[in-house]
């Protein structure tokens, strides 16, 4: 288009009249990346270089010359901000194929990013469903159960830590079954943390703490963001979508540090820490994926700090007591080029938040969770799926979200993480 800068990828040089570092350079129409790299170094040189193009005040290009479909969303993904007002013009080859990824990338990262004040429990569970729904309208169906309807089904962790907002918590249940058989099995069951905004509850978390918590939804977002993306991709496995979603708000009806809390599966939690509840909900999700008799089960959420400590923003966590499924995970990630590493997990990480008066406790009562705080979270969650912790993988979502610039991705949310767990439902 004529209106539009054109970026060439070039594998040469610069001329000599720029540095021999230079990584991009003008030309008549726009600008040149000079990719002269290994090709592991490619990918993350091309998205770091749209991110300074963007920083420019470029908001709108043409690729031009030869790039591959990594490439581009490489260049795409550096380029757009939360505000999504950038345009980039593909090549015409593959474009169908990037433009499936920029649909479900731009609807979830969008739904991360909108403030707590549109995006509340049910408002996320509606967006979820219609995105979803629109994609499959013939495969898809829907339950919805908020308020008090927990209770009634023993939903007690996604009750107790939203009960304190005006706006009730719910959990959506999202069944994708291609074959229209009531009786399928279920090959997967996506469990996403929905908490859409958190205060930290009665564990107060500083104002600067709790700025960005508008991101805390972010499990949901990627596991709802995997799953369009499998449906775009013509995935043929039942999938079942299980969003457990709250705010985690201050009032009288608040629940308190010392509450014990008894799940349908019988385990009794005491809260010592009203902060770490994300893994509360999950557990409603873990036991109703379980009892579903799901193949298999993933649980993503932006969960723990500690997860950010070790693998800074660039990867996301990945546990397993399945080496089999964690392997497969790690394969996808590096697949699709998204960062994940493995972190410890053993069945005696359950025993790391222990409580005189419970089963376990939710958290560790030092600050932060304690050393190994996001093996420690992984290890509670191990207690709400089967015994052995077959089929079953564990996503700390560190690198989902930034409150500012990076060098990589503009602030706000990143979607890393959905083309790895799409990877496995295909």
């Amino acid at each position: 288009m004529a209106n539009q800068l054109q970026v060439l990828l070039s594998n040469d040089a610069p001329a000599k009249h720029w540095a021999d570092n230079t990584l991009i350079s003008t030309h008549a129409r726009g600008f040149t990346i000079h990719a002269n790299f290994q090709q592991s170094e490619q990918l993350t040189v091309i998205q770091s270089c749209a991110r300074k193009i963007q920083s420019f005040g470029v908001n709108s290009v043409q690729l031009t010359g030869q790039w591959t479909i990594e490439q581009q969303w490489a260049f795409y993904q550096g380029f757009v901000t939360a505000k999504q007002q950038q345009s980039v013009t593909w090549l015409t080859e593959n474009s169908a194929e990037l433009d499936q990824l920029k649909t479900v990338f731009d609807w979830s990262k969008n739904l991360i990013n909108q403030p707590p004040n549109q995006i509340y429990p049910q408002s996320l569970a509606q967006n979820v469903t219609d995105f979803i729904s629109n994609l499959a309208p013939d495969l898809v169906t829907s339950e919805l159960l908020v308020g008090e309807q927990l209770l009634e089904n023993q939903w007690i962790g996604t009750h107790t830590v939203g009960r304190a907002s005006i706006n009730p918590p719910c959990i959506l249940v999202l069944d994708y079954n291609p074959s229209g058989n009531a009786q399928a099995e279920i090959d997967y069951a996506l469990v996403g943390k929905g908490i859409t905004f958190d205060s930290g509850g009665y564990s107060l978390k500083s104002s600067e703490g709790m700025l960005t918590m508008k991101c805390d939804m972010g499990g949901a977002a990627t596991v709802a963001g995997a799953l369009a993306l499998a449906i775009l991709k013509g995935s043929q496995k039942r999938i079942k979508l299980i969003l457990c979603c709250a705010e985690n708000l201050v009032a009288g009806n608040a629940f308190k540090l010392g509450d014990i809390i008894e799940y349908k599966n019988g385990t009794k939690v005491e809260i010592v820490n009203t902060d770490a509840e994300g893994r509360l909900v999950l557990a409603d999700g873990l036991i109703m994926a379980t009892e579903l008799g799901a193949k298999q089960i993933i649980d993503a959420a932006t969960l723990t700090g500690a997860a950010s400590v070790a693998l800074g923003r660039e990867y996301n966590a990945l546990f397993a007591l399945d080496s089999l499924l964690l392997n497969n995970a790690l394969n996808s990630a590096k697949q699709n080029n998204e960062g994940a590493w493995p972190l410890p997990l053993e069945k005696y990480h359950q025993d790391k938040c222990p409580s005189p008066y419970a089963d376990t406790a939710n958290s560790s009562t030092v600050k932060g969770g304690g050393a190994g705080g996001a093996s420690n979270a992984a290890g509670f969650l191990s207690r709400f799926v089967n015994e052995t912790g077959t089929g079953w993988l564990h996503i700390d979502l560190a690198a989902a979200f930034n409150q500012s610039d990076t060098q990589l991705f503009a602030a706000g949310a990143t979607g890393v993480g959905i083309r790895s767990i799409a990877g496995l439902l295909v």
